[in-house]
């Protein structure tokens, strides 16, 4: 056995296994999402964190006329629209997206969103790889949101831990 080899049994020997998980989403509570990031009382439900990937996936509730505020995304991401509408980077008008009911889409490392808009009642899901950051008005970071973050606020709206 080489020294390499040795090291690398050692590494892995050392890491948990992660569990397997399922979530059965019509039995989770929907929660409020905070509205320091979005405006229109957006809803979510965390379905996994994956520490080990840095991902984390849930799914949103987002009545008409409601959005995200400006984000950019450090790792790249991915959604299934599964009811409605979804005005991304501004919306097909302005050089973006529009995401319209089961659509799927990738956001790459890097893509900046001024504004997710909703102009009618929509749900996604997706998995975040990697965090968030939204930004004030002058792209100056507001907050990071990834899965350490997202995780902490579920657990505190559910009283989980």
């Amino acid at each position: 056995m080489t020294l390499y080899e040795y090291k690398f049994r050692e590494i892995v020997r050392m890491k948990a296994k992660i569990k397997e998980d399922y979530v059965q989403i019509d039995e989770i509570s929907w929660q409020p999402f905070p509205d320091a990031f979005s405006k229109g009382g957006i809803r979510w439900k965390l379905l996994h964190t994956s520490p080990e990937m840095g991902a984390w996936t849930a799914i949103f509730d987002c009545p008409e006329g409601s959005s995200f505020d400006r984000h950019i995304h450090v790792g790249p991401g991915e959604y299934l629209l599964t009811k409605g509408k979804m005005e991304v980077r501004g919306g097909t008008e302005d050089g973006g997206a529009t995401a319209l009911e089961l659509g799927y889409g990738y956001e790459s490392c890097g893509a900046q969103h001024d504004k997710t808009y909703f102009p009618v009642e929509s749900q996604f899901y997706m998995t975040f790889m990697g965090p968030l950051q939204f930004t004030n008005d002058d792209g100056s970071p507001r907050a990071v949101v990834g899965w350490e973050q997202a995780q902490g606020l579920w657990d505190s709206q559910t009283g989980s831990s």
